[in-house]
């Protein structure tokens, strides 16, 4: 399922698993927040080389407008985020920046 209307200055990426193992790729529209509009792909299975060319179907003109993208540190959703938001600057979500500080600091 994709909504290209739904595209926006500021999405987010990540993978989810709804049912039997089976993982998700979910890509939300962040200025939504969670209300109408917010689902801009809802994608089965998490490759790369599956998930680019089905968002590569948005245009062009939507994909550039997207300035930055919120994702997980899997290398998968770094490169999709890559080749289908050129524009966007990559974030990495916080709940992963925190757990690799945590696992710093219980290092030292």
């Amino acid at each position: 399922m994709i909504f290209p209307q739904n595209v926006s200055g500021h999405l987010s990426i990540d993978e989810t698993c709804l049912s039997h193992g089976e993982l998700y790729t979910v890509v939300t529209n962040k200025e939504a927040r969670g209300k109408k509009g917010t689902i801009v792909a809802i994608l089965n299975g998490t490759k790369s080389e599956n998930i680019i060319p089905i968002l590569q179907k948005i245009p062009q003109r939507l994909r550039n407008k997207v300035q930055e993208i919120t994702l997980d540190l899997a290398g998968n959703m770094g490169l999709i985020a890559k080749r289908c938001f050129p524009n966007a600057v990559q974030v990495i979500d916080r709940f992963h920046v925190q757990q690799l500080a945590t696992e710093a600091l219980q290092e030292i």
